[in-house]
């Protein structure tokens, strides 16, 4: 039969994407207030130079190394086969190309910005000191390494989804050219927060630490720039995953109130966690425990019941608050902690899966294969994006330099990367460098010490 355009469909999905573009510019705000004054500008730029970079590139390969379904192993689809969208627009008779109901143009916007925000979000833990022109390449270099593959992988028929061919079916087989033992992944716990959190660790390794990490305090410097940022975040999830539900339905609206749930839930893991360890619950804890709980909800939020959702996100919420820590034990310099809440989160979410998913989870008595997959994926997707983002790391270390001078990272990475501040001190903060006469001329970083 013919496909006819669902409007409905169409227009949810529409809004979705709309609401998960608008997660940048949240993210932006989140991480600007979590650093120092002086690199409030650069910590906001990055997130702005991922949605210039990637809303690009994924138009000329992203989408077909994604989802065409030319595939290479099973592990990222033909760039060529689809690049710059062709034949996704319009058919031979001039209509939109629709896949259920839904035009396919529509479908790419919508993948668009979950990739732009994948990569956004790596740039938290090595926040005030890398040169933004080596950040730019990154984004590039790394959205066609490790983000276009693993969407692949999961959700575009590849390795790690249900296919005859995949991770699932090598373990347990497959039923009809199903894997009998299908992964999970409903909006992104591998794809998105496993995936950008692995990402993260291996450039703060890499990259090394910032100038006196660990000996000086390096407090956010605008906690209700942060706390706007953790609201708008929320507010663009449930079209992260309301909308891969791909319908305005109750596969929707169970996503959309297990998001809530899991999230009102991991705040309150958090601040208790908080409160018995450091005798106080704080607003960078709630802005923190939200994102703790949208993350480990990603993965699950079309499968798992809403008292599951509560579970995880009492779960998710404590261990991310203890996971934050990590790095000051083991001497990585994480800056706003994107390995402990994405990394963790992600991975608590994925697992979890295996106990309290409603079909196929332990605790519903489905038994032990849910949970060894989903585990199975996760550490695969872990070792996919390490090596990958390793070696594009030492490449660019090698050929471009990652690192502003010390000096430089003293001053200030906003007045030293863009020329600008992001507050007006006595009327020379906001102002681009070599505009004032040299004698009323103050470095940029001068004013609230954070």
């Amino acid at each position: 039969m013919e496909e006819v355009l669902d409007p409905g469909i169409t227009a949810w999905m529409l809004t979705s994407a709309s609401l998960v573009l608008l997660m940048t510019p949240g993210l932006a705000l989140f991480y600007g207030g979590m650093v120092r004054s002086k690199s409030v500008l650069n910590m906001m730029m990055m997130s702005f130079g991922a949605m210039g970079v990637i809303g690009v590139v994924y138009v000329l390969w992203g989408w077909s190394m994604s989802y065409s379904d030319g595939t290479v192993g099973g592990l990222f689809g033909n760039p060529f086969e689809q690049f710059g969208l062709q034949g996704t627009i319009l058919d031979d008779a001039g209509e939109y190309v629709l896949s259920g109901g839904l035009p396919v143009i529509v479908d790419v916007g919508f993948q668009a910005t979950f990739a732009i925000i994948t990569v956004a979000l790596i740039s938290g833990a090595i926040a005030d000191r890398v040169k933004f022109s080596t950040w730019m390449v990154f984004t590039a270099i790394w959205a066609t390494a490790c983000f276009f593959p693993l969407a692949h992988q999961v959700w575009g028929g590849g390795f790690l989804g249900d296919s005859e061919d995949g991770l699932a079916a090598l373990i347990f087989g497959a039923v009809d050219g199903v894997a009998e033992v299908a992964p999970i992944d409903f909006a992104g716990g591998t794809v998105v927060h496993i995936n950008a959190g692995v990402a993260a660790l291996v450039l703060a390794l890499v990259i090394g630490a910032r100038k006196g990490f660990g000996k000086e305090p390096m407090r956010p410097h605008n906690l209700p720039l942060v706390m706007l940022g953790a609201g708008l975040l929320w507010f663009g999830w449930f079209g992260f995953n309301g909308g891969s539900a791909y319908g305005a339905d109750g596969a929707a609206g169970l996503a959309w109130v297990n998001t809530t749930t899991c999230t009102a839930a991991a705040i309150i893991g958090w601040l208790v966690v908080e409160k018995i360890r450091d005798g106080e619950a704080t607003s960078l804890g709630a802005a923190s425990g939200i994102v703790a709980g949208l993350v480990a909800i990603t993965p699950a939020a079309g499968d798992v019941s809403p008292v599951g959702a509560i579970g995880l996100g009492l779960v998710a919420g404590a261990l991310c608050a203890l996971a934050v820590g990590l790095k000051y034990k083991l001497g990585y310099d994480d800056s706003l902690d994107v390995v402990g809440v994405h990394l963790v989160g992600g991975l608590v979410g994925t697992v979890a899966l295996g106990f309290i998913a409603t079909s196929g989870g332990l605790l519903y008595g489905d038994g032990i294969k849910l949970l060894v997959v989903q585990i199975a994926i996760a550490a695969f997707a872990m070792l996919w994006s390490g090596v990958l983002t390793l070696l594009i790391a030492l490449a660019l270390k090698a050929i471009m330099g990652w690192r502003i001078t010390e000096e430089d990272e003293a001053a200030g990475i906003d007045s030293v990367e863009h020329g600008e501040s992001g507050y007006d001190f006595g009327g020379v903060g906001a102002v681009r460098r070599g505009s004032l006469p040299t004698a009323t001329s103050a470095p940029a970083s001068e004013g609230v010490t954070a």
